[in-house]
């Protein structure tokens, strides 16, 4: 039997205040609470993870960096990317962290390929990579059982920003888009593919909901 996924589509957003609801809900969700996934844009932000080191980030100009609780090193967003936070209970979904990630991967892998992109994996780098170029990162961090945070992938954006960077923590690494790759610009063509190939992958049965925020009551300590 399929487990309902709730997607909500939310446009474009601040970072620190998806972070914030995010964080809310892992927190106060309880066994029965639906998992969701979150389909968003993010307005320019450098994010450093839990052991990201100041060293990469090289010039970040008037794009600010924030520390998050995400693992992985420093990444970049922006308008034109697809940013994708999969809250699961990975304990009801009958996954571990490892195979968490490599189904994202795969999700990913599988929407380059309705446009005939081939998508790779790189042993030790998680993410996506199309001829030795990223095209998707991953940062997830998993609380109480449930994930949050989680990918980022590049559609139709201004890829400048990464050079101010050491993506990922990875001096030179080259980065790329879909569009430049020969698929699609527009983000919900991109989204729809990946909503199908995420739901497949996980075995979720995709519910379309309210593009807000959610919010959860507050757990009660017992």
């Amino acid at each position: 039997m399929s487990l309902p996924l709730k997607v909500r589509r939310l446009g474009r957003q601040p970072y620190e205040a998806t972070w914030e609801a995010m964080s809310q809900f892992t927190n106060n969700r309880g066994p029965d609470t639906p998992d969701e996934l979150w389909l968003l844009e993010h307005d320019p932000v450098f994010t450093l993870g839990q052991a990201g080191k100041e060293e990469h980030v090289l010039a970040p100009g008037d794009i600010p960096v924030i520390h998050v609780d995400r693992g992985g090193q420093v990444t970049y967003h922006g308008p034109g990317q697809i940013v994708g936070y999969p809250m699961i209970d990975l304990r009801r979904a009958g996954v571990g962290v490892r195979e968490l990630v490599h189904k994202i991967e795969q999700a990913i892998i599988d929407t380059l390929a309705h446009w005939n992109i081939g998508g790779d994996r790189l042993d030790g780098a998680p993410g996506v990579y199309v001829a030795g170029a990223k095209v998707a990162a991953l940062g997830l961090r998993v609380r109480r059982g449930c994930s949050f945070h989680g990918l980022a992938f590049n559609v139709d954006m201004d890829l400048e920003p990464y050079h101010r960077i050491n993506p990922c923590g990875y001096k030179g690494l080259a980065v790329t888009q879909v569009l430049d790759l020969g698929g699609p610009s527009r983000l919900s063509d991109v989204e729809d593919a990946l909503v199908e190939e995420f739901c497949r992958q996980f075995g979720f049965d995709a519910e379309a909901a309210a593009p807000i925020l959610p919010e959860l009551p507050a757990r009660v300590a017992v």
